[in-house]
């Protein structure tokens, strides 16, 4: 499905009911939309079919972000994580979507972020899930050092820095994000941008959120896995510090890489289960 809304055109997808049977009366769930990571280089298509174990406590919004999969495409140059923050927020109200979870997968996060800084009243709560708030290029190659070594570590300075790397060589680095990464099929069907996957590099390499963290006002989980190196501990810690201390919960997943529902798929989801059944109570509709 696609709709217009800020000027371009979003493709969603919805699995599972907002309202379902419950006796005599009719009981809304809770609505968690989906932010994918890049840029230019993913869409929504590997969250599925995993995340569709959400839709068991809530309904599930597969969303395309502009320029992204099957989204509308603009001028590259034009793009920016603040455009696509602004389009989350036309997206939700258009669809008349109250208080919804915005779940954000590693850019995702940042748009998420933006999303509930810019638009603070809308999001019921926030899960930012294998996120960074800041752009740390050292500790970015410490943490590919610490897992996977000095070359490899290399390598991702070369790649993150903006030089280039072979396919080859960008293989290896993907292999450390985490004991199991999204194999070929997965990949294969995603939808990719390569004009916005490099502006958006440039972008990130000088992107900082920190400090507008404090504007949130919603709950907000913090999650990450302990062998991630794109999206450490230590940048799950730094998001969760700059939350207004009473919004956030910071969570580690022991064996876990940037895919944490892949490499632990009980923890990752009884983590969020929780979290979104707590942050947003079902509601009685008569």
């Amino acid at each position: 499905m696609q709709i217009a809304v800020n000027g371009t055109r979003l493709w969603f997808d919805v699995d599972g009911p907002s309202l379902v049977p419950d006796g005599d009366a009719m009981v809304e769930r809770p609505t968690v939309v989906l932010l994918h990571g890049g840029p230019g280089s993913y869409d929504h298509s590997y969250f599925k079919p995993v995340f569709s174990w959400l839709a068991r406590v809530a309904q599930v919004v597969y969303l395309d972000l502009r320029d992204h999969g099957r989204s509308a495409r603009h001028r590259a140059a034009d793009w920016s994580f603040e455009l696509c923050a602004d389009d989350v927020a036309a997206f939700c109200d258009h669809l008349e979507l109250t208080r919804p979870v915005v779940l954000g997968h590693s850019m995702g996060g940042l748009v998420a972020m933006l999303h509930a800084a810019r638009h603070p009243e809308q999001a019921g709560a926030l899960i930012l899930l294998s996120t960074m708030a800041r752009f740390d290029p050292a500790r970015l190659v410490e943490e590919f050092r610490r897992v996977a070594g000095d070359e490899v570590a290399e390598l991702a300075r070369r790649d993150y820095g903006g030089a280039p790397v072979s396919d080859a060589e960008w293989a290896r680095v993907f292999a450390a994000f985490g004991p199991v990464v999204p194999g070929r099929e997965a990949l294969a069907r995603r939808i990719q941008n390569a004009e916005v996957g490099a502006h958006g590099m440039e972008l990130l390499r000088r992107v900082n959120l920190v400090d507008q963290l404090a504007r949130v006002r919603c709950p907000v989980l913090v999650a990450t896995g302990d062998l991630d190196p794109i999206t450490p501990v230590a940048a799950a810690q730094e998001i969760a510090d700059a939350l207004p201390r009473h919004l956030a919960r910071l969570r580690v997943i022991d064996g876990a890489g940037h895919f944490p529902w892949l490499d632990r798929p009980e923890a990752c989801w009884s983590m969020i289960d929780d979290f979104v059944t707590s942050s947003r109570p079902r509601r009685g509709i008569m």
